[in-house]
């Protein structure tokens, strides 16, 4: 990538998003990362600003500011909540927050990069969806907001392609993040069971996803579009694809 490509990538400060802000800035990118969290790693191109992306004023302010200073080219809607809980026992408040962080702030972030995607001629957008949007029990809220997410990347890609503007997602399965770990302790009997439901017998790392975004975000792939890559060990075969 050349030295004016500008990336934001919401929740960059750890796990996936900061494996894909560290891929973004060794290829030259100019990054800037977007988490309610301030990182505690820095790079002389990483430029982080700190926002609750459920609260739509303030993501609406800080997306203004973002776009103001920075010409984006390439967007990663990575940023994201579980809020656990069966149909039982979800509420509309677990509903609304991951509804305002997963789909209200990625619009909101699309519609604010849009006219610097559009000049550039090469806008790449990612979203962040996961293999729970197949089905996973326990996660009724986060499961319909990731499924969700897939919808809007279908229709963005649509109505972006002919601006040159590919619209992809990256739906991982488990992944060996802290998030993960603190609920799934490293030799747990439930994290083994996880281990041995997974084809490939391990756990997927914040590097895997990120090498996935990284196909969707070069400007050399303007012909793939509108796609879903499940990053997630074979956990999808015999699962009906969305």
């Amino acid at each position: 990538m050349s030295q004016q490509e500008v990336a934001l990538v919401t929740g960059g400060s750890a796990g996936i998003g900061r494996a894909i802000c560290e891929a973004l800035l060794a290829q030259g990118s100019t990054v800037v990362n977007l988490d309610y969290n301030k990182p505690d790693w820095d790079h002389d191109k990483l430029v982080s600003f700190q926002a609750d992306l459920t609260q739509q004023t303030h993501t609406e302010a800080i997306a203004r500011e973002i776009t103001s200073r920075y010409a984006v080219t390439a967007l990663v809607n990575n940023a994201g909540a579980t809020r656990p809980g069966t149909i039982d026992t979800a509420t509309m408040a677990d509903l609304d927050y991951v509804v305002d962080l997963h789909l209200k702030a990625s619009i909101i972030l699309v519609q604010a990069a849009l006219p610097a995607l559009r000049a550039c001629g090469h806008g790449r957008i990612v979203n962040m969806s996961s293999r729970a949007g197949l089905g996973k029990a326990e996660r009724i809220v986060y499961s319909a907001t990731k499924a969700g997410l897939i919808g809007l990347t279908r229709t963005l890609a649509l109505e972006l392609g002919g601006d040159g503007i590919t619209v992809n997602a990256v739906a991982p399965g488990p992944i060996a993040t802290e998030l993960f770990r603190n609920s799934n302790p490293e030799g747990a009997p439930q994290t083994r069971r996880i281990i041995d439901s997974i084809v490939v017998k391990r756990l997927g790392t914040p590097d895997d996803v990120a090498r996935a975004a990284m196909f969707f975000l070069s400007p050399d792939n303007g012909f793939v579009t509108g796609q879903v890559l499940y990053v997630c060990g074979g956990t999808t075969l015999g699962v009906a694809p969305v």
